[in-house]
Parts: C-alpha cells; structure tokens; sequence
C-alpha cells in the first residue's frame, strides 16, 4: 500500500511558477514509476510527467520546457517545478504512482493515486 499527499498548489499570474510536491508513504516497491497528472473541468485527464526508478523521465508536449520532474529518492518525495505558467495549466493536479517500470511511463493504469492539488493561472 503507498498513500500519496499533494502540496504546493495554489494561484499564480501567468508567467509564474509553482512547485508542487507529492510525500508517499507506504512501500517503495510500489513507487517506482510516478507521474503527475492533471484534470481541468470537463476535460479528460492528461499525464504531464513522470519518472521512473531506471532513470527514465517524461513530459507532455505542452509542458516541456517549461516544467520540470523530480524526485528525492530517499525521502519518496516527488517534485514538479511548473515555470512560465499559462492559462491551460489550470486544473487539478494528481501524483500518483506504480511498481511498474516497463512501457511508457505516462501510458498505462497507476495503482496509487493523491487527493489532488488545486492549480489556477489567472491574466
């Protein structure tokens, strides 16, 4: 079992930034894939990034170069530096994770999911 809580949520100007963190607790085993996700109102959800414990590391196209994954392998704390903030990354953010390492890590079912962290951009 993993529980995942989500920080670092909250209002910012376009053209800002945030940093949003997801704390797991529970077995490592189970964290070795993790991503973030995002949901706005009426849209479907979409991966924005992810990481794995083999290295590997990806973003969606609408957020490469301008937001960044990471992870403190030892604390289990899962980062996600969002720079240069526009009106479409509003939505709520999930962390989640899986003991999954094969495929596409933003492809594919995760077992663990956050309770979400409130994003909103504003002109």
């Amino acid at each position: 079992q993993v529980q995942l809580v989500e920080s670092g949520g909250g209002s910012v100007q376009t053209g800002g930034s945030l940093r949003l963190s997801c704390a797991a607790s529970g077995d490592p085993y189970n964290t070795r894939s993790m991503a973030w996700f995002r949901q706005a109102p009426e849209k479907e959800r979409e991966g924005v990034a992810c990481v794995t414990a083999v290295g590997t590391i990806s973003y969606a196209d609408s957020v490469k170069g301008r937001f960044t994954i990471s992870k403190d392998t030892a604390k289990d704390i899962l980062y996600l530096q969002m720079n240069d903030l526009k009106l479409e990354d509003s939505a709520m953010y999930y962390c989640a994770s899986r003991s999954r390492l094969w495929g596409h890590c933003l492809s594919g079912t995760y077992d663990y999911w956050g309770q979400g962290t409130q994003v909103t951009v504003s002109s």
